[in-house]
């Protein structure tokens, strides 16, 4: 009998702006306010230029179910970026990014069980979904069937009069106690920070791909996503070789449990590794061949695309490499759910990025260098220096 072939096309993931207002949904999860607006400071691009001003602005008072977090630490994610420099369509500016975030709670609503004040914790790509949906109830809020999902920043919320939210480069953040991430005691929150964007955009992907000891796995794209992937898959017990553009990166592989690395411009690397892995995870944001990857899959594998390049830069394939069910698709962060899980699993394994902290008066400065390839991994924000 002849075997199925099935097909799966790499859909561009959008970050949209606007967002419909479902009254229902609103009205299952109710979260009145009473108190004032909070004031906040930020650094904010006031256009494509991407040069960072110190921003005051309000944002939405405590409800009863939200916590006010003092923001500790922000990461810098290329998504912020892409945003910014209006890669994806043109923002909403003032444009205060950062999706990673790691601070400390100093106000819970009456009704949050969740935290304490005091607590640690951590808010990553999503604030807010209608929470009724079949996506959210399954704890993929990033699917959310109602059109609610309300990213951290540049997103028109819903729940909130249609306020244009703002993120992690900044003092603190007002968030609903569903979309707050435990932090655990101890934890060094500046490595953790990124882990709520480049954590869970990897995590989620590896653990669909049910990747196990024995794999073979690649990473294409060793920066700020790809090192963090290459630990998961090897903590899962995976076989990791490593795909990146430069020799200098190379010993950090080998490092962190990397079996092989692949200068991709040099062709001899790149010889005999046709039908090679069960798993390939791209994290490269920009337009690159992806049909060479393809051919490197094994039969049933997996190729998971993870960076999100400019709109118009959308690798294309021919769908004729996908016989023997190769699977091409794209993948998008994670849940509140798995990005606890990841969160969890990160501590205990000890996983967690290579950074260089930063003040706030650095970030034009970082988005330059990481433009420009200057920077190995992540850069984290020190947002008590704001």
């Amino acid at each position: 009998m002849k075997k199925e072939t099935r097909t799966y096309f790499l859909i561009p993931i959008l970050i949209f702006t606007g967002m419909c207002l479902n009254v229902h949904a609103q009205h299952q999860h109710p979260n009145h306010s009473h108190g004032e607006p909070v004031q906040s400071q930020g650094m904010a691009s006031m256009d494509a230029d991407a040069q960072f001003i110190p921003y005051n602005f309000e944002r939405h008072a405590v409800g009863d179910n939200d916590i006010l977090i003092e923001i500790l630490y922000s990461g810098i994610c290329h998504s912020d970026i892409h945003t910014v420099k209006a890669h994806w369509g043109t923002p909403s500016y003032p444009v205060v990014p950062g999706h990673e975030i790691a601070g400390r709670v100093v106000e819970v609503g009456k009704n949050v069980t969740k935290f304490k004040a005091g607590d640690y914790a951590g808010v990553g790509c999503m604030v807010n979904s209608c929470g009724v949906c079949e996506h959210c109830l399954r704890g993929e809020e990033q699917y959310c069937d109602n059109g609610l999902k309300t990213y951290t920043y540049n997103s028109r919320d819903s729940f909130h009069d249609g306020a244009i939210t703002m993120g992690g480069y900044s003092s603190n953040i007002v968030v609903s106690e569903r979309f707050g991430i435990q932090l655990p005691e101890g934890t060094p929150l500046d490595k953790v920070a990124p882990l709520l964007c480049a954590g869970i955009t990897t995590y989620s992907p590896l653990r669909t791909a049910q990747v196990k000891a024995g794999d073979k796995v690649a990473i294409a794209g060793f920066g700020g996503l790809g090192h963090v992937a290459v630990q998961y898959a090897v903590s899962f017990g995976a076989d990791v070789t490593v795909f990146d553009i430069t020799e200098s990166k190379r010993q950090v592989a080998m490092d962190m449990g990397a079996v092989r690395y692949v200068n991709v411009n040099d062709p001899g690397q790149l010889e005999g590794l046709s039908n090679s892995f069960d798993v390939i995870l791209t994290t490269i944001p920009y337009n690159y061949d992806m049909e060479m990857y393809i051919r490197m899959l094994k039969v049933d594998g997996h190729l998971i695309q993870a960076g999100m390049p400019p709109a118009g830069e959308y690798p294309s394939i021919d769908t004729g490499l996908l016989s023997g069910c190769r699977r091409v698709y794209n993948t998008h962060i994670g849940g509140i759910p798995e990005t606890q899980e990841m969160i969890n699993y990160s501590v205990e394994k000890g996983i967690y990025p290579e950074i260089e902290v930063i003040t706030p008066a650095q970030i034009t400065e970082a988005y330059d260098k990481i433009e420009a390839g200057e920077v190995q991994f992540r850069y984290v924000i020190d947002m008590s220096k704001l």
